[in-house]
């Protein structure tokens, strides 16, 4: 499905892996050998948050392993690089994938880049396997004191 405020699907070339996709249940296949993704962060390596003019983002200081997603489907260990938020203008959608059709409040995506294979970030952008995004799915809760935190430090970043 097209997200509601998007016109016409994208058509920028890329092969298979664009966003956004529909995840859909009923084709899910367990894979028995996968191997757990571990996330190993360190707070400390948390440097700014910043507006780029649509969102917000969360930067890490990716200089060194100290911040890394490793195992999973990965082949290699990938550094955190920032978090941003996808999020809309009602409580009904906002994320930017779907399952089975159903949009998410909002959806978090923590960007990991293949510091293994490219010598920077920008470099892992223009290759296949050269970031790892784990998003998650947010909905409407309880308050949450960690994201209060963040929420707290969102005017200090009100204007681009």
């Amino acid at each position: 499905p097209v997200h509601p405020l998007w016109q016409s699907p994208l058509t920028i070339p890329g092969g298979t892996r664009q966003s956004p996709i529909n995840i859909e249940w009923r084709d899910s296949v367990y894979d028995p050998f996968l191997k757990p993704l571990k996330i190993s962060y360190d707070p400390t390596t948390c440097l700014h948050i910043w507006n780029n003019g649509y969102s917000f983002l969360v930067e890490f200081d990716d200089s060194t392993d100290k911040s890394i997603i490793v195992g999973g489907p990965l082949e290699n260990q990938y550094r955190l690089k920032q978090f941003h938020f996808h999020w809309g203008a009602i409580n009904d959608w906002g994320s930017e994938h779907t399952v089975d059709s159903k949009f998410y409040p909002a959806e978090l995506h923590l960007v990991h880049w293949n510091a293994v294979v490219y010598p920077t970030f920008e470099e892992a952008v223009m290759e296949g396997n050269g970031l790892a995004v784990i998003g998650v799915f947010l909905k409407l809760g309880t308050h949450h004191q960690g994201l209060q935190m963040l929420v707290d430090a969102l005017p200090a970043v009100k204007h681009k």
